[in-house]
């Protein structure tokens, strides 16, 4: 459903520059990406105290990454987040492909969905839902970088 979606959004310009839609989709991927990892201090919905969780994002074009029951900070440790993994998985996935995002951090699902009296942070789940404006706004750069 979102890729037709998608597909709606750009199709009136798409048919003249297919690169310019792989652009959008890999950008916008990106720019939800970015959203749901932006920290509560950088003005996102992440709650980050060592970075782990952030850190426990991982990609695939295969299936959605497992969240792994054993996966927790270590007592003092810091972590912190590359995108290298991320990116890589991005900038390898065809028009078409399914990408799943998931963080493997025992209490990922904690975070998003709330548990033992703290709130959900929902920073997935709001990311996701901002998808359709996301494609709108890198339409737009993307357009102009080709000149349509």
């Amino acid at each position: 459903m979102a890729n037709l979606k998608f597909s709606a959004q750009i199709a009136a310009w798409a048919d003249k520059v297919p690169e310019a839609v792989e652009a959008v989709l890999k950008e916008s991927t990106k720019e939800i990406v970015r959203e749901m990892q932006t920290p509560r201090a950088a003005g996102g919905r992440m709650r980050v105290d060592t970075g782990f969780l952030r850190a426990s994002l991982m990609a695939s074009t295969a299936a959605m990454p497992s969240i792994n029951p054993a996966a927790q900070p270590v007592e003092g440790g810091a972590y912190t987040y590359n995108d290298g993994q991320i990116e890589a998985v991005i900038a390898g996935a065809a028009i078409g492909d399914t990408l799943y995002f998931g963080y493997t951090a025992a209490y990922a699902g904690h975070r998003e969905y709330g548990a033992n009296g703290q709130p959900p942070d929902a920073f997935v789940r709001l990311a996701v839902q901002n998808w359709g404006m996301t494609v709108d706004r890198t339409a737009k750069k993307v357009k102009a970088a080709f000149g349509l």
